[in-house]
């Protein structure tokens, strides 16, 4: 999720628990930990361009983390602001820890993919209820949180967390909505999916990206949930096959592994860019719902010494066609 929202839902839960005297203190405390778990994406190397996303939203991200987290967050902040506002040391850890803890699970409502259970399990948990930015979420916490501590209410702080818990649950409606509507438009082509997902599309719960495979190919779609509902029919595209698409690439190289990690960190929605022979794409994420135009992927060299890292890109030439498309599909224009 986008800084903003990871702050002031953070700043929200300490505030909402906290007594009107520390309501502020509260807040800014819970906003800066709400924050922190991201710190991970220094995480990175020169000579491995796909280290982070090994380690982006994982142990920082952990159940098991939030207490240290929160610690580590308490132990700078006591100094700079928990002093200074008379708090005791244990109450500017719990109102940092409890901000901390908003962060993972904020981040499993997203389409991303979090570690919630590290080290136990490396699995990705993404619940894809929410976009990463979606301002209709952010403002009332926004607002909520400014009044909690302007006025010394933490009852406004409390109904941000109602507002989150109501928007979320929104959310799941829609995106079973939105996988019922894909289940049909596969049986309707006479599929059988074997997998499907439905995630929100830019900033709102109500126009959704459908993406199912079959044995050979993945169908993306978008769809319309609500106020009324309505099928984008969209791409095609083959699932990813090395030996088809990649004849030339060593299975024993570095580029050969690389293309397993981000299989892994894609959950295997992996095919090869249809406009570029030699590039991967993660298929679940593009800025039209219905399209399969990547905002990332694995570039690989021909050619390339055996312990040569493919290039890991990201795409952000998405302009405002784009954004009129998915208007058009929110609008029904």
């Amino acid at each position: 999720m986008d800084p903003l929202t990871q702050g002031v839902l953070g700043a929200s839960l300490p505030q909402a628990s906290s007594s009107a005297r520390y309501a502020a203190s509260a807040g800014i405390l819970g906003f800066f930990a709400g924050m922190a778990a991201d710190l991970d994406v220094l995480i990175r190397s020169s000579t491995d361009p796909l280290l982070f996303l090994e380690y982006h939203r994982q142990f920082t991200h952990s159940l098991v983390f939030i207490p240290v987290g929160g610690l580590i967050v308490a132990l700078v902040l006591h100094w700079l602001v928990g002093r200074r506002r008379d708090l005791r040391f244990g109450q500017t850890w719990l109102f940092c820890t409890l901000g901390y803890a908003t962060h993972a699970l904020l981040d499993a409502c997203t389409t991303y993919g979090t570690m919630l259970f590290w080290p136990f399990s490396d699995v990705r948990v993404a619940w894809n209820t929410i976009s990463i930015i979606d301002p209709l979420f952010t403002l009332p916490l926004l607002c909520g949180v400014l009044l909690a501590a302007r006025l010394r209410q933490p009852r406004y702080a409390r109904l941000a967390l109602v507002w989150a818990c109501v928007y979320m649950a929104a959310g799941l409606w829609q995106r079973e909505r939105a996988e019922d509507l894909g289940r049909e438009l596969a049986a309707a082509r006479g599929h059988t999916a074997l997998r499907l997902e439905a995630k929100p599309s830019f900033a709102n719960i109500m126009v959704w990206k459908v993406v199912y495979e079959t044995r050979d190919q993945f169908y993306v779609d978008a769809v319309r949930t609500w106020p009324t509902t309505r099928v984008f029919e969209g791409d095609v595209v083959p699932k990813l096959d090395i030996d088809r698409d990649m004849p030339w690439l060593d299975r024993t190289s570095q580029q050969a592994r690389d293309i397993e990690r981000f299989s892994w960190f894609s959950n295997g929605y992996v095919a090869r860019d249809p406009l570029y022979r030699n590039r991967v794409i993660d298929i679940r994420y593009s800025m039209v719902p219905n399209e399969v135009q990547p905002l990332w992927s694995l570039e690989l060299r021909p050619g390339a010494a055996r312990a040569a890292h493919a290039v890991y890109q990201v795409h952000r030439d998405a302009g405002a066609d784009s954004a009129a498309r998915v208007w058009a599909m929110l609008t029904g224009s």
